[in-house]
């Protein structure tokens, strides 16, 4: 509810111009309340196909508009000269501060203020943003944008606004076919578009469109035009142009389109990388493991060559420090007998005069260089091997 409230605030409690300004933000336009300092879209003027519709006034009738219209003249023109001198000459003195735009919103929702007092709320939706970004809306939707410069101290102004904008049947046709732009030329951002629009003369209304990759003038109305003309020069500015638009339209499609299968195509080609990195991730792992398996094969295989040279010192080192054997014939000998586990026999000869702590340790010094030099298996050597430390 605060958030609400706050936004409704922002807005003067404005339900219409908070609506679409959330709108506008959803759709990832920047909030026409906080304008980022963006270049303005450029708009071209110079198509000489563009259909201009200017409204006379109407000629005095009879004698006595003839009479009015004479008698009223030298002071028309008068007014209109001695106005025009006193502006060129105001401007050396003090410049126009409308040529310096710096709160283009505040100029637009204040116009559409004034005119809702002045005129009443019915009337069509006007755009809640600047001129720049009403341009972007309706290049990005591509729609039409049309365009009203309000013209205060003009003659007409009042006249169309009460009878040709706010009516009924204008109305519903710009709501539902167009965007609509509208500000005063008294404010800063109207002064800048009607520098920009080059108009003639009040009431002003200028149709918008994509045409050709730009945002075009593609229909200028100028005058006094009723609500049934306004209507049927807009019909026809918009026939005349469907073709552009649709043209747009199609190549948008066709952009997206493209851009649709490109991206269809990257994801393929990031799924197609990632499985080749899986499979070149899983053939590093397979090439590792089977390196490990190698080195542990190989280590074992070095462990088992050591084990083999330390058996074969302790060989060699065990047999030296056996006592040479009695002959065969010595009465003083007795003869010792092993089987071992492999069915081989181990017999060895030693003398009655050697004590028996001596000869069993001799015993098994013999024994266990048989066993060395017999093939066991490591563990039955490891068995005899701890035998012997006993």
């Amino acid at each position: 509810m605060d958030q609400c409230r706050r936004t409704l605030e922002q807005h003067n409690w404005n339900i219409e111009a908070a609506v679409q300004d959330r709108l506008n933000e959803q759709e990832g336009v920047p909030s026409v309340f906080n304008p980022p300092p963006t270049r303005p879209l450029q708009v071209n003027t110079t198509d000489h196909r563009v259909y201009s519709y200017i409204v006379s006034r109407p000629q005095p009738r009879g004698l006595l508009g003839w009479s009015y219209y004479l008698i009223m003249l030298p002071f028309r023109f008068t007014y209109y000269t001695l106005l025009d001198i006193f502006r060129f000459t105001l401007r050396f003195i003090r410049p126009d501060p409308r040529g310096r735009v710096t709160d283009p919103v505040g100029d637009v929702m204040s116009f559409i203020h004034s005119f809702e007092e002045k005129y009443g709320r019915s009337h069509p939706v006007f755009y809640q943003g600047t001129y720049s970004q009403a341009l972007n809306d309706a290049k990005r939707e591509l729609r039409y944008l049309l365009v009203y410069l309000h013209g205060d101290d003009h003659q007409d102004t009042d006249e169309f606004c009460r009878t040709t904008l706010c009516s009924e049947e204008v109305l519903t046709f710009i709501n539902t076919r167009m965007l609509f732009w509208a500000c005063s030329t008294s404010k800063p951002e109207g002064y800048r578009v009607s520098q920009a629009l080059r108009e003639n003369t009040y009431p002003f209304l200028a149709m918008i469109m994509l045409k050709d990759r730009k945002m075009t003038v593609v229909g200028r109305l100028e005058g006094l035009i009723q609500p049934e003309d306004l209507i049927n020069q807009l019909t026809f500015i918009m026939e005349a142009n469907q073709t552009y638009l649709m043209s747009e339209r199609l190549e948008r499609e066709e952009r997206n389109q493209t851009q649709v299968l490109r991206q269809q195509q990257d994801e393929a080609y990031l799924a197609s990388l990632r499985a080749d990195q899986e499979k070149d991730r899983k053939k590093r792992e397979e090439q590792e493991q089977k390196r490990q398996e190698e080195e542990k094969t190989r280590q074992s295989i070095l462990a088992e060559e050591r084990r083999r040279r330390t058996l074969e010192e302790e060989k060699e080192r065990k047999s030296e420090c056996l006592p040479p054997e009695p002959p065969l014939d010595d009465p003083d000998s007795v003869k010792i007998v092993f089987k071992l586990p492999n069915d081989t026999r181990v017999e060895r000869r030693f003398l009655f005069s050697q004590s028996l702590t001596v000869n069993t340790f001799i015993c098994f010094l013999f024994f266990f260089s048989r066993l060395c030099s017999a093939g066991l298996s490591r563990s039955e050597v490891l068995f005899v091997q701890d035998l012997t430390d006993d």
